[in-house]
């Protein structure tokens, strides 16, 4: 297997007309198409289905992308009933494009996925990850993965009894005989 694996996926959003104050839709990832066709996100989507109050679009394929230094975070969502692939909508800077959001990221990566939520800037949701892409990312952690074993931190050999913050205040002393005191009796 390739040091790096890497899958076209399919990027299924909904719109969906909400009751809100200040917006009347929300856009959010919802699936996605193993092997799916190419389709450039800025151009023109596919409607899928459609109901009352909501479209799903094939809004663009995009690469699923699996590197070794990753395998700790596929270990982690492997283990998630269900797996997820986690995808990242952008909002659309360009006024020529029909979508205010574009899907800009797929990943089997949680700790990849947790940079853009901290961002704010972005949605990002995890859904259902196909059999097929389970079976890639299980096979690409199997083939890739280094258990790492742990090792305690050794602690520093504390500092000497005569280090300026370890001496007794000058208090506790008797007077005559101060350490470290300028102008003491000796």
């Amino acid at each position: 297997m390739e040091k790096n694996e890497s899958l076209p996926l399919g990027v299924v959003i909904e719109w969906r007309r909400v009751d809100h104050p200040w917006k009347d839709h929300d856009w959010r990832p919802v699936g996605v198409i193993p092997g799916a066709p190419a389709l450039d996100p800025s151009g023109p989507w596919t409607l899928l289905r459609e109901g009352d109050g909501w479209k799903q679009f094939h809004g663009g394929t995009l690469r699923l992308e699996l590197f070794r230094s990753d395998t700790e975070g596929y270990k982690i969502n492997l283990a998630q009933q269900p797996p997820r692939v986690f995808i990242v909508l952008r909002r659309s800077e360009d006024p020529s494009v029909d979508h205010e959001m574009l899907p800009y990221l797929v990943t089997a990566n949680p700790y990849e996925a947790q940079n853009y939520v901290a961002s704010g800037e972005e949605i990002v949701e995890g859904v259902a990850m196909p059999a097929e892409v389970i079976a890639l990312v299980g096979d690409f952690f199997d083939a890739h993965h280094v258990e790492e074993a742990f090792t305690k931190r050794q602690r520093k050999n504390a500092k000497g009894r005569h280090e300026p913050f370890n001496r007794q205040p000058p208090v506790d002393q008797p007077r005559g005989k101060r350490p470290g005191v300028a102008g003491s009796e000796d």
